[in-house]
């Protein structure tokens, strides 16, 4: 007879745990919110990417502009590189960037009027740091090629 009293009183309370609606916010939200909050975060960390893709084919191209320019700004492979760096707006070391003349005969991106084109790539690794993904690394590169005017060299 105690045993059926138990039951019953177990049973009437799980009737009115049934009933009682007032933390049913807080189990929604405790199941909604890790999906919730790892789609915000990736959104974040896919902006800083494409951020960080942009600052990188921008200042290429305009390292290899002014490569192709002859510029003072832009004379000598570390100056470029440098040169190239300071343009990007981002994080983005010198080391990233890497400039070499091609000749029209071994290059394709070298137009047929100039003697060389002045070429400019990077290469850039994003660390993303991603719980229970340990070594997930994202590499960025971009490359600009830009043929210097008529009678004109690349920056040396």
């Amino acid at each position: 007879m105690m045993r059926v009293l138990t039951v019953r009183r177990v049973d009437r309370r799980f009737r009115v745990l049934a009933r009682d609606q007032r933390a049913n916010t807080a189990v929604e939200f405790a199941l909604a919110a890790p999906a919730i909050f790892l789609f915000m975060f990736g959104i974040i960390e896919l902006g800083y990417a494409l951020w960080v893709q942009n600052a990188l084919d921008s200042s290429t191209a305009a390292a290899a502009r002014c490569a192709s320019l002859n510029g003072s700004a832009c004379s000598g492979n570390t100056s470029v590189t440098s040169y190239a760096a300071g343009e990007s707006g981002a994080s983005l070391d010198a080391t990233d960037f890497f400039y070499a003349c091609r000749s029209v005969s071994t290059d394709s991106c070298a137009s047929k009027t100039g003697t060389c084109a002045c070429q400019v790539t990077s290469n850039h690794s994003i660390a993303r740091h991603i719980p229970w993904v340990n070594a997930l690394s994202v590499n960025l590169s971009s490359r600009a090629c830009i043929a210097p005017p008529p009678k004109a060299n690349c920056a040396s």
